[in-house]
């Protein structure tokens, strides 16, 4: 048991979301439960009945992780109170911009004890909200019940079952040891912090830095030019985070460099490539044809600006991409703006 009384690992998941990196979770909550021996049920929602139905009757979830075999202890439906009746655990995998309204649908049946976890990486427009804070404004419930997980979690690599650290935060250290426990698989293994903001803003962040990337890799820029804006993006990243209250190390970590270098790196992350899309040519709404997932960062990108501003922190690479995302700079201008400071140490963030 843990010190507010839950016991070892959750026993009933409802996860909210059945796009790549929620159901793939799911996957991971059901291989940690026979890892560790225990009986879980693991409940998807998800919107489409397509994606249900394949779930369901054949394990699997086409669209999102093609081929990849789904635990048979996961079940899924379209109503979402029949997913959250009796979850402990409660996992949000939906969009970032549409969480509010979600969580003013889904109050009233979320049990009043659960721990409630999110694997959302966005700032709400207009609000400059974490997701964490969303969370807590919409649900009522306070800090100690909110978790966030982040770290290089590229779903389909996971889903494969490719080793993969992750961090899992929450102010209460015995409620992010419980479900850290829970999420324990063999190729899946998660650290804890007490740093949600740290862990948040790292997560946020790193999809504006891998849009700058992407589109340096459309423009054909060499290697230097993109560990250059990596490393610089990861500054950005920490003056926003120490900003907000953030820690340092975080951003040293997991949550902060690791997350930064697989976004950054990897044809597998969908900022990367809708940046890389940009870089080639293509406009916003051809990038959203041709992408069948958001790119949050696309979403994200002016909610980050905006909060940087209010705040005094200088962020360059971020605001050159939001001028792009805006109309009010080509690609072809980007290049000398990602590193536009004026001159000074380079560890005086």
């Amino acid at each position: 048991m843990t010190g507010d009384g839950r016991p070892g690992s959750a026993r009933s998941v409802a996860v909210l979301g059945a796009g790549s990196w929620g159901t793939t979770f799911a996957k991971i909550l059901a291989d940690a439960a026979t890892a560790a021996g225990d009986e879980r049920q693991i409940r998807v929602w998800g919107r489409r009945g397509e994606v249900v139905e394949q779930i369901n009757g054949i394990h699997r979830n086409i669209q999102y992780l093609k081929d990849i075999a789904l635990p048979e202890t996961i079940t899924a439906s379209t109503d979402v109170g029949e997913v959250l009746a009796g979850a402990d655990l409660v996992v949000l995998a939906v969009p970032a911009q549409s969480l509010r309204l979600q969580l003013r649908e889904w109050k009233t049946l979320i049990d009043d004890q659960a721990m409630v976890v999110s694997l959302m990486k966005g700032l709400e427009l207009d609000t400059d909200a974490r997701m964490s804070e969303v969370i807590s404004q919409e649900l009522g419930i306070p800090a100690d019940r909110i978790a966030v997980v982040s770290g290089p979690n590229l779903a389909m690599e996971i889903a494969r079952e490719e080793p993969t650290a992750s961090v899992v935060a929450c102010s209460d250290s015995a409620a992010a040891g419980w479900i850290a426990r829970s999420c324990t698989a063999p190729y899946f293994r998660p650290y804890t912090t007490a740093d949600v903001v740290g862990v948040e803003i790292g997560g946020i962040v790193k999809n504006v830095i891998a849009l700058a990337v992407g589109i340096c890799e459309g423009k054909q820029m060499g290697d230097n030019t993109k560990a250059s804006v990596i490393t610089r993006g990861l500054a950005e990243t920490s003056r926003l985070a120490l900003a907000l209250g953030g820690e340092a190390q975080t951003m040293a970590g997991l949550a902060g460099l690791g997350d930064l270098v697989a976004t950054c790196s990897s044809p597998l992350s969908r900022n990367h490539t809708a940046g890389r899309l940009l870089g080639e040519g293509l406009t916003l709404d051809e990038v959203a044809q041709k992408m069948t997932q958001t790119a949050e960062g696309i979403k994200s990108g002016q909610a980050v600006h905006e909060l940087a501003g209010k705040l005094g922190v200088d962020m360059p690479i971020t605001a050159a991409v939001v001028a792009v995302l805006a109309g009010k700079l080509s690609v072809d201008q980007l290049g000398p703006l990602l590193l536009a400071r004026e001159l000074k140490p380079e560890g005086d963030y």
